[in-house]
């Protein structure tokens, strides 16, 4: 019978599948040996000829930085340029299309306006201005202050996970619901020190508690200071002041490396009157001196300076001026604060800022209306 493959592999042009694949030296390139992609060179061509091509490679093809260099035959300096450029002319526009795009707009607005290197919203809920339903407003108030609580509890977390540090704590209730929030972190090195005095006459949302919930809650250290908060009289005050282990934990505050502190509105639902830190009286005239709210144990005016009142002669804490240019950062939950919060911003005191996002939205309302 006559064979075919043996006619094949004799070399008559049968075309039968060879019995061995083509070695690698036999004139034919593997796949291993591929050609570079060939690229072209337009490095010499002028910033607006490749403007266009450099942007629609970058967001439109999807290629990074280093790529769309590559694909240009450009330095990656002169393509970061081009898109700043793109962007700068308005050739490229960029639309987050997610819920939250708006609170970091908000957020980026009122770190603009006061001059903040941060601001930190939680998110928008949907509360109307009703001070005339105190008990609604009360409501409402406790919700924000809650979830500014739980903001300002999970920034703290990434400040004690770096390490030791001194943290300078005020009083209130938006301060007292980030001690309670605040978990899952342990730092044997942490000091907290009040920057008041912490003796009130109950214990809610006093120095003292919030000061040993947080060292309870890290296994740090916690110092208070061991008079009244605001002293019968100017005088009473500086004798106070003046007692050793009260000077010491004043110093000890004011070399912290970083400031939590909370802000009150002058009215009679405020923590200095729920308190009975001051009387009905105090608050009137504090108001009519043109006080609108109270932080670091001072009363400010709608200028966003201390005002020229008794009470603030009287207030045993950390002079603001010792902290002044220092990682302050403020602590806001409450549509009532917003005056409040207008006031002690402009002093230029504040570097940070934690607040609820219903406030959030009113006061970067204010921002843009100058």
């Amino acid at each position: 019978m006559h064979d075919i493959r043996s006619e094949a592999a004799g070399g008559r042009g049968y075309p039968w599948r060879p019995e061995h694949p083509i070695s690698k030296d036999n004139g034919m390139k593997s796949d291993s040996r591929k050609a570079a992609p060939l690229t072209v060179n337009l490095a010499h061509e002028s910033d607006d000829a490749l403007i266009v091509r450099t942007a629609w490679l970058y967001y439109m093809a999807g290629l990074n930085q280093e790529e769309t260099a590559s694909k240009l035959g450009l330095h990656r300096t002169r393509v970061n340029r081009l898109l700043a450029e793109a962007r700068e002319r308005g050739l490229v526009t960029i639309t987050i299309q997610h819920e939250s795009a708006r609170e970091l707009e908000t957020e980026q607005t009122i770190a603009d306006f006061y001059n903040l290197d941060f601001c930190l919203a939680t998110p928008f809920i949907g509360f109307e201005d009703i001070s005339g339903n105190p008990g609604l407003a009360r409501a409402q108030g406790m919700v924000s202050r809650r979830a500014v609580g739980s903001a300002g509890a999970n920034f703290l977390r990434g400040k004690l996970a770096q390490g030791p540090i001194t943290i300078g704590v005020s009083w209130g209730r938006t301060i007292e619901q980030l001690a309670q929030h605040l978990s899952g972190i342990r730092n044997p090195e942490a000091r907290f020190v009040s920057l008041m005095g912490s003796l009130t006459r109950n214990s809610a949302s006093n120095p003292f508690e919030v000061v040993q919930a947080l060292a309870a809650r890290t296994g740090g250290e916690g110092h208070f200071i061991p008079v009244p908060f605001i002293a019968d009289s100017k005088a009473d005050r500086d004798v106070l002041a003046s007692q050793r282990t009260v000077a010491d934990a004043l110093e000890l505050a004011r070399q912290a490396d970083l400031y939590l502190v909370g802000i009150g509105e002058l009215t009679e639902h405020s923590s200095l009157r729920e308190q009975n830190l001051i009387t009905a009286e105090e608050l009137r005239e504090a108001r009519a001196a043109g006080a609108v709210c109270d932080s670091l144990g001072k009363l400010f005016g709608h200028d966003s300076h201390p005002i020229e009142h008794d009470l603030n002669h009287r207030t045993i804490a950390v002079d603001i001026e010792d902290i002044r240019g220092r990682d302050v950062v403020l602590l806001s939950g409450g549509l009532e604060k917003i005056e409040a919060l207008q006031a002690v911003l402009g002093s230029g005191l504040i570097r940070g800022l934690i607040i609820d996002g219903d406030t959030a939205r009113l006061l970067a309302q204010r921002c843009r209306a100058g």
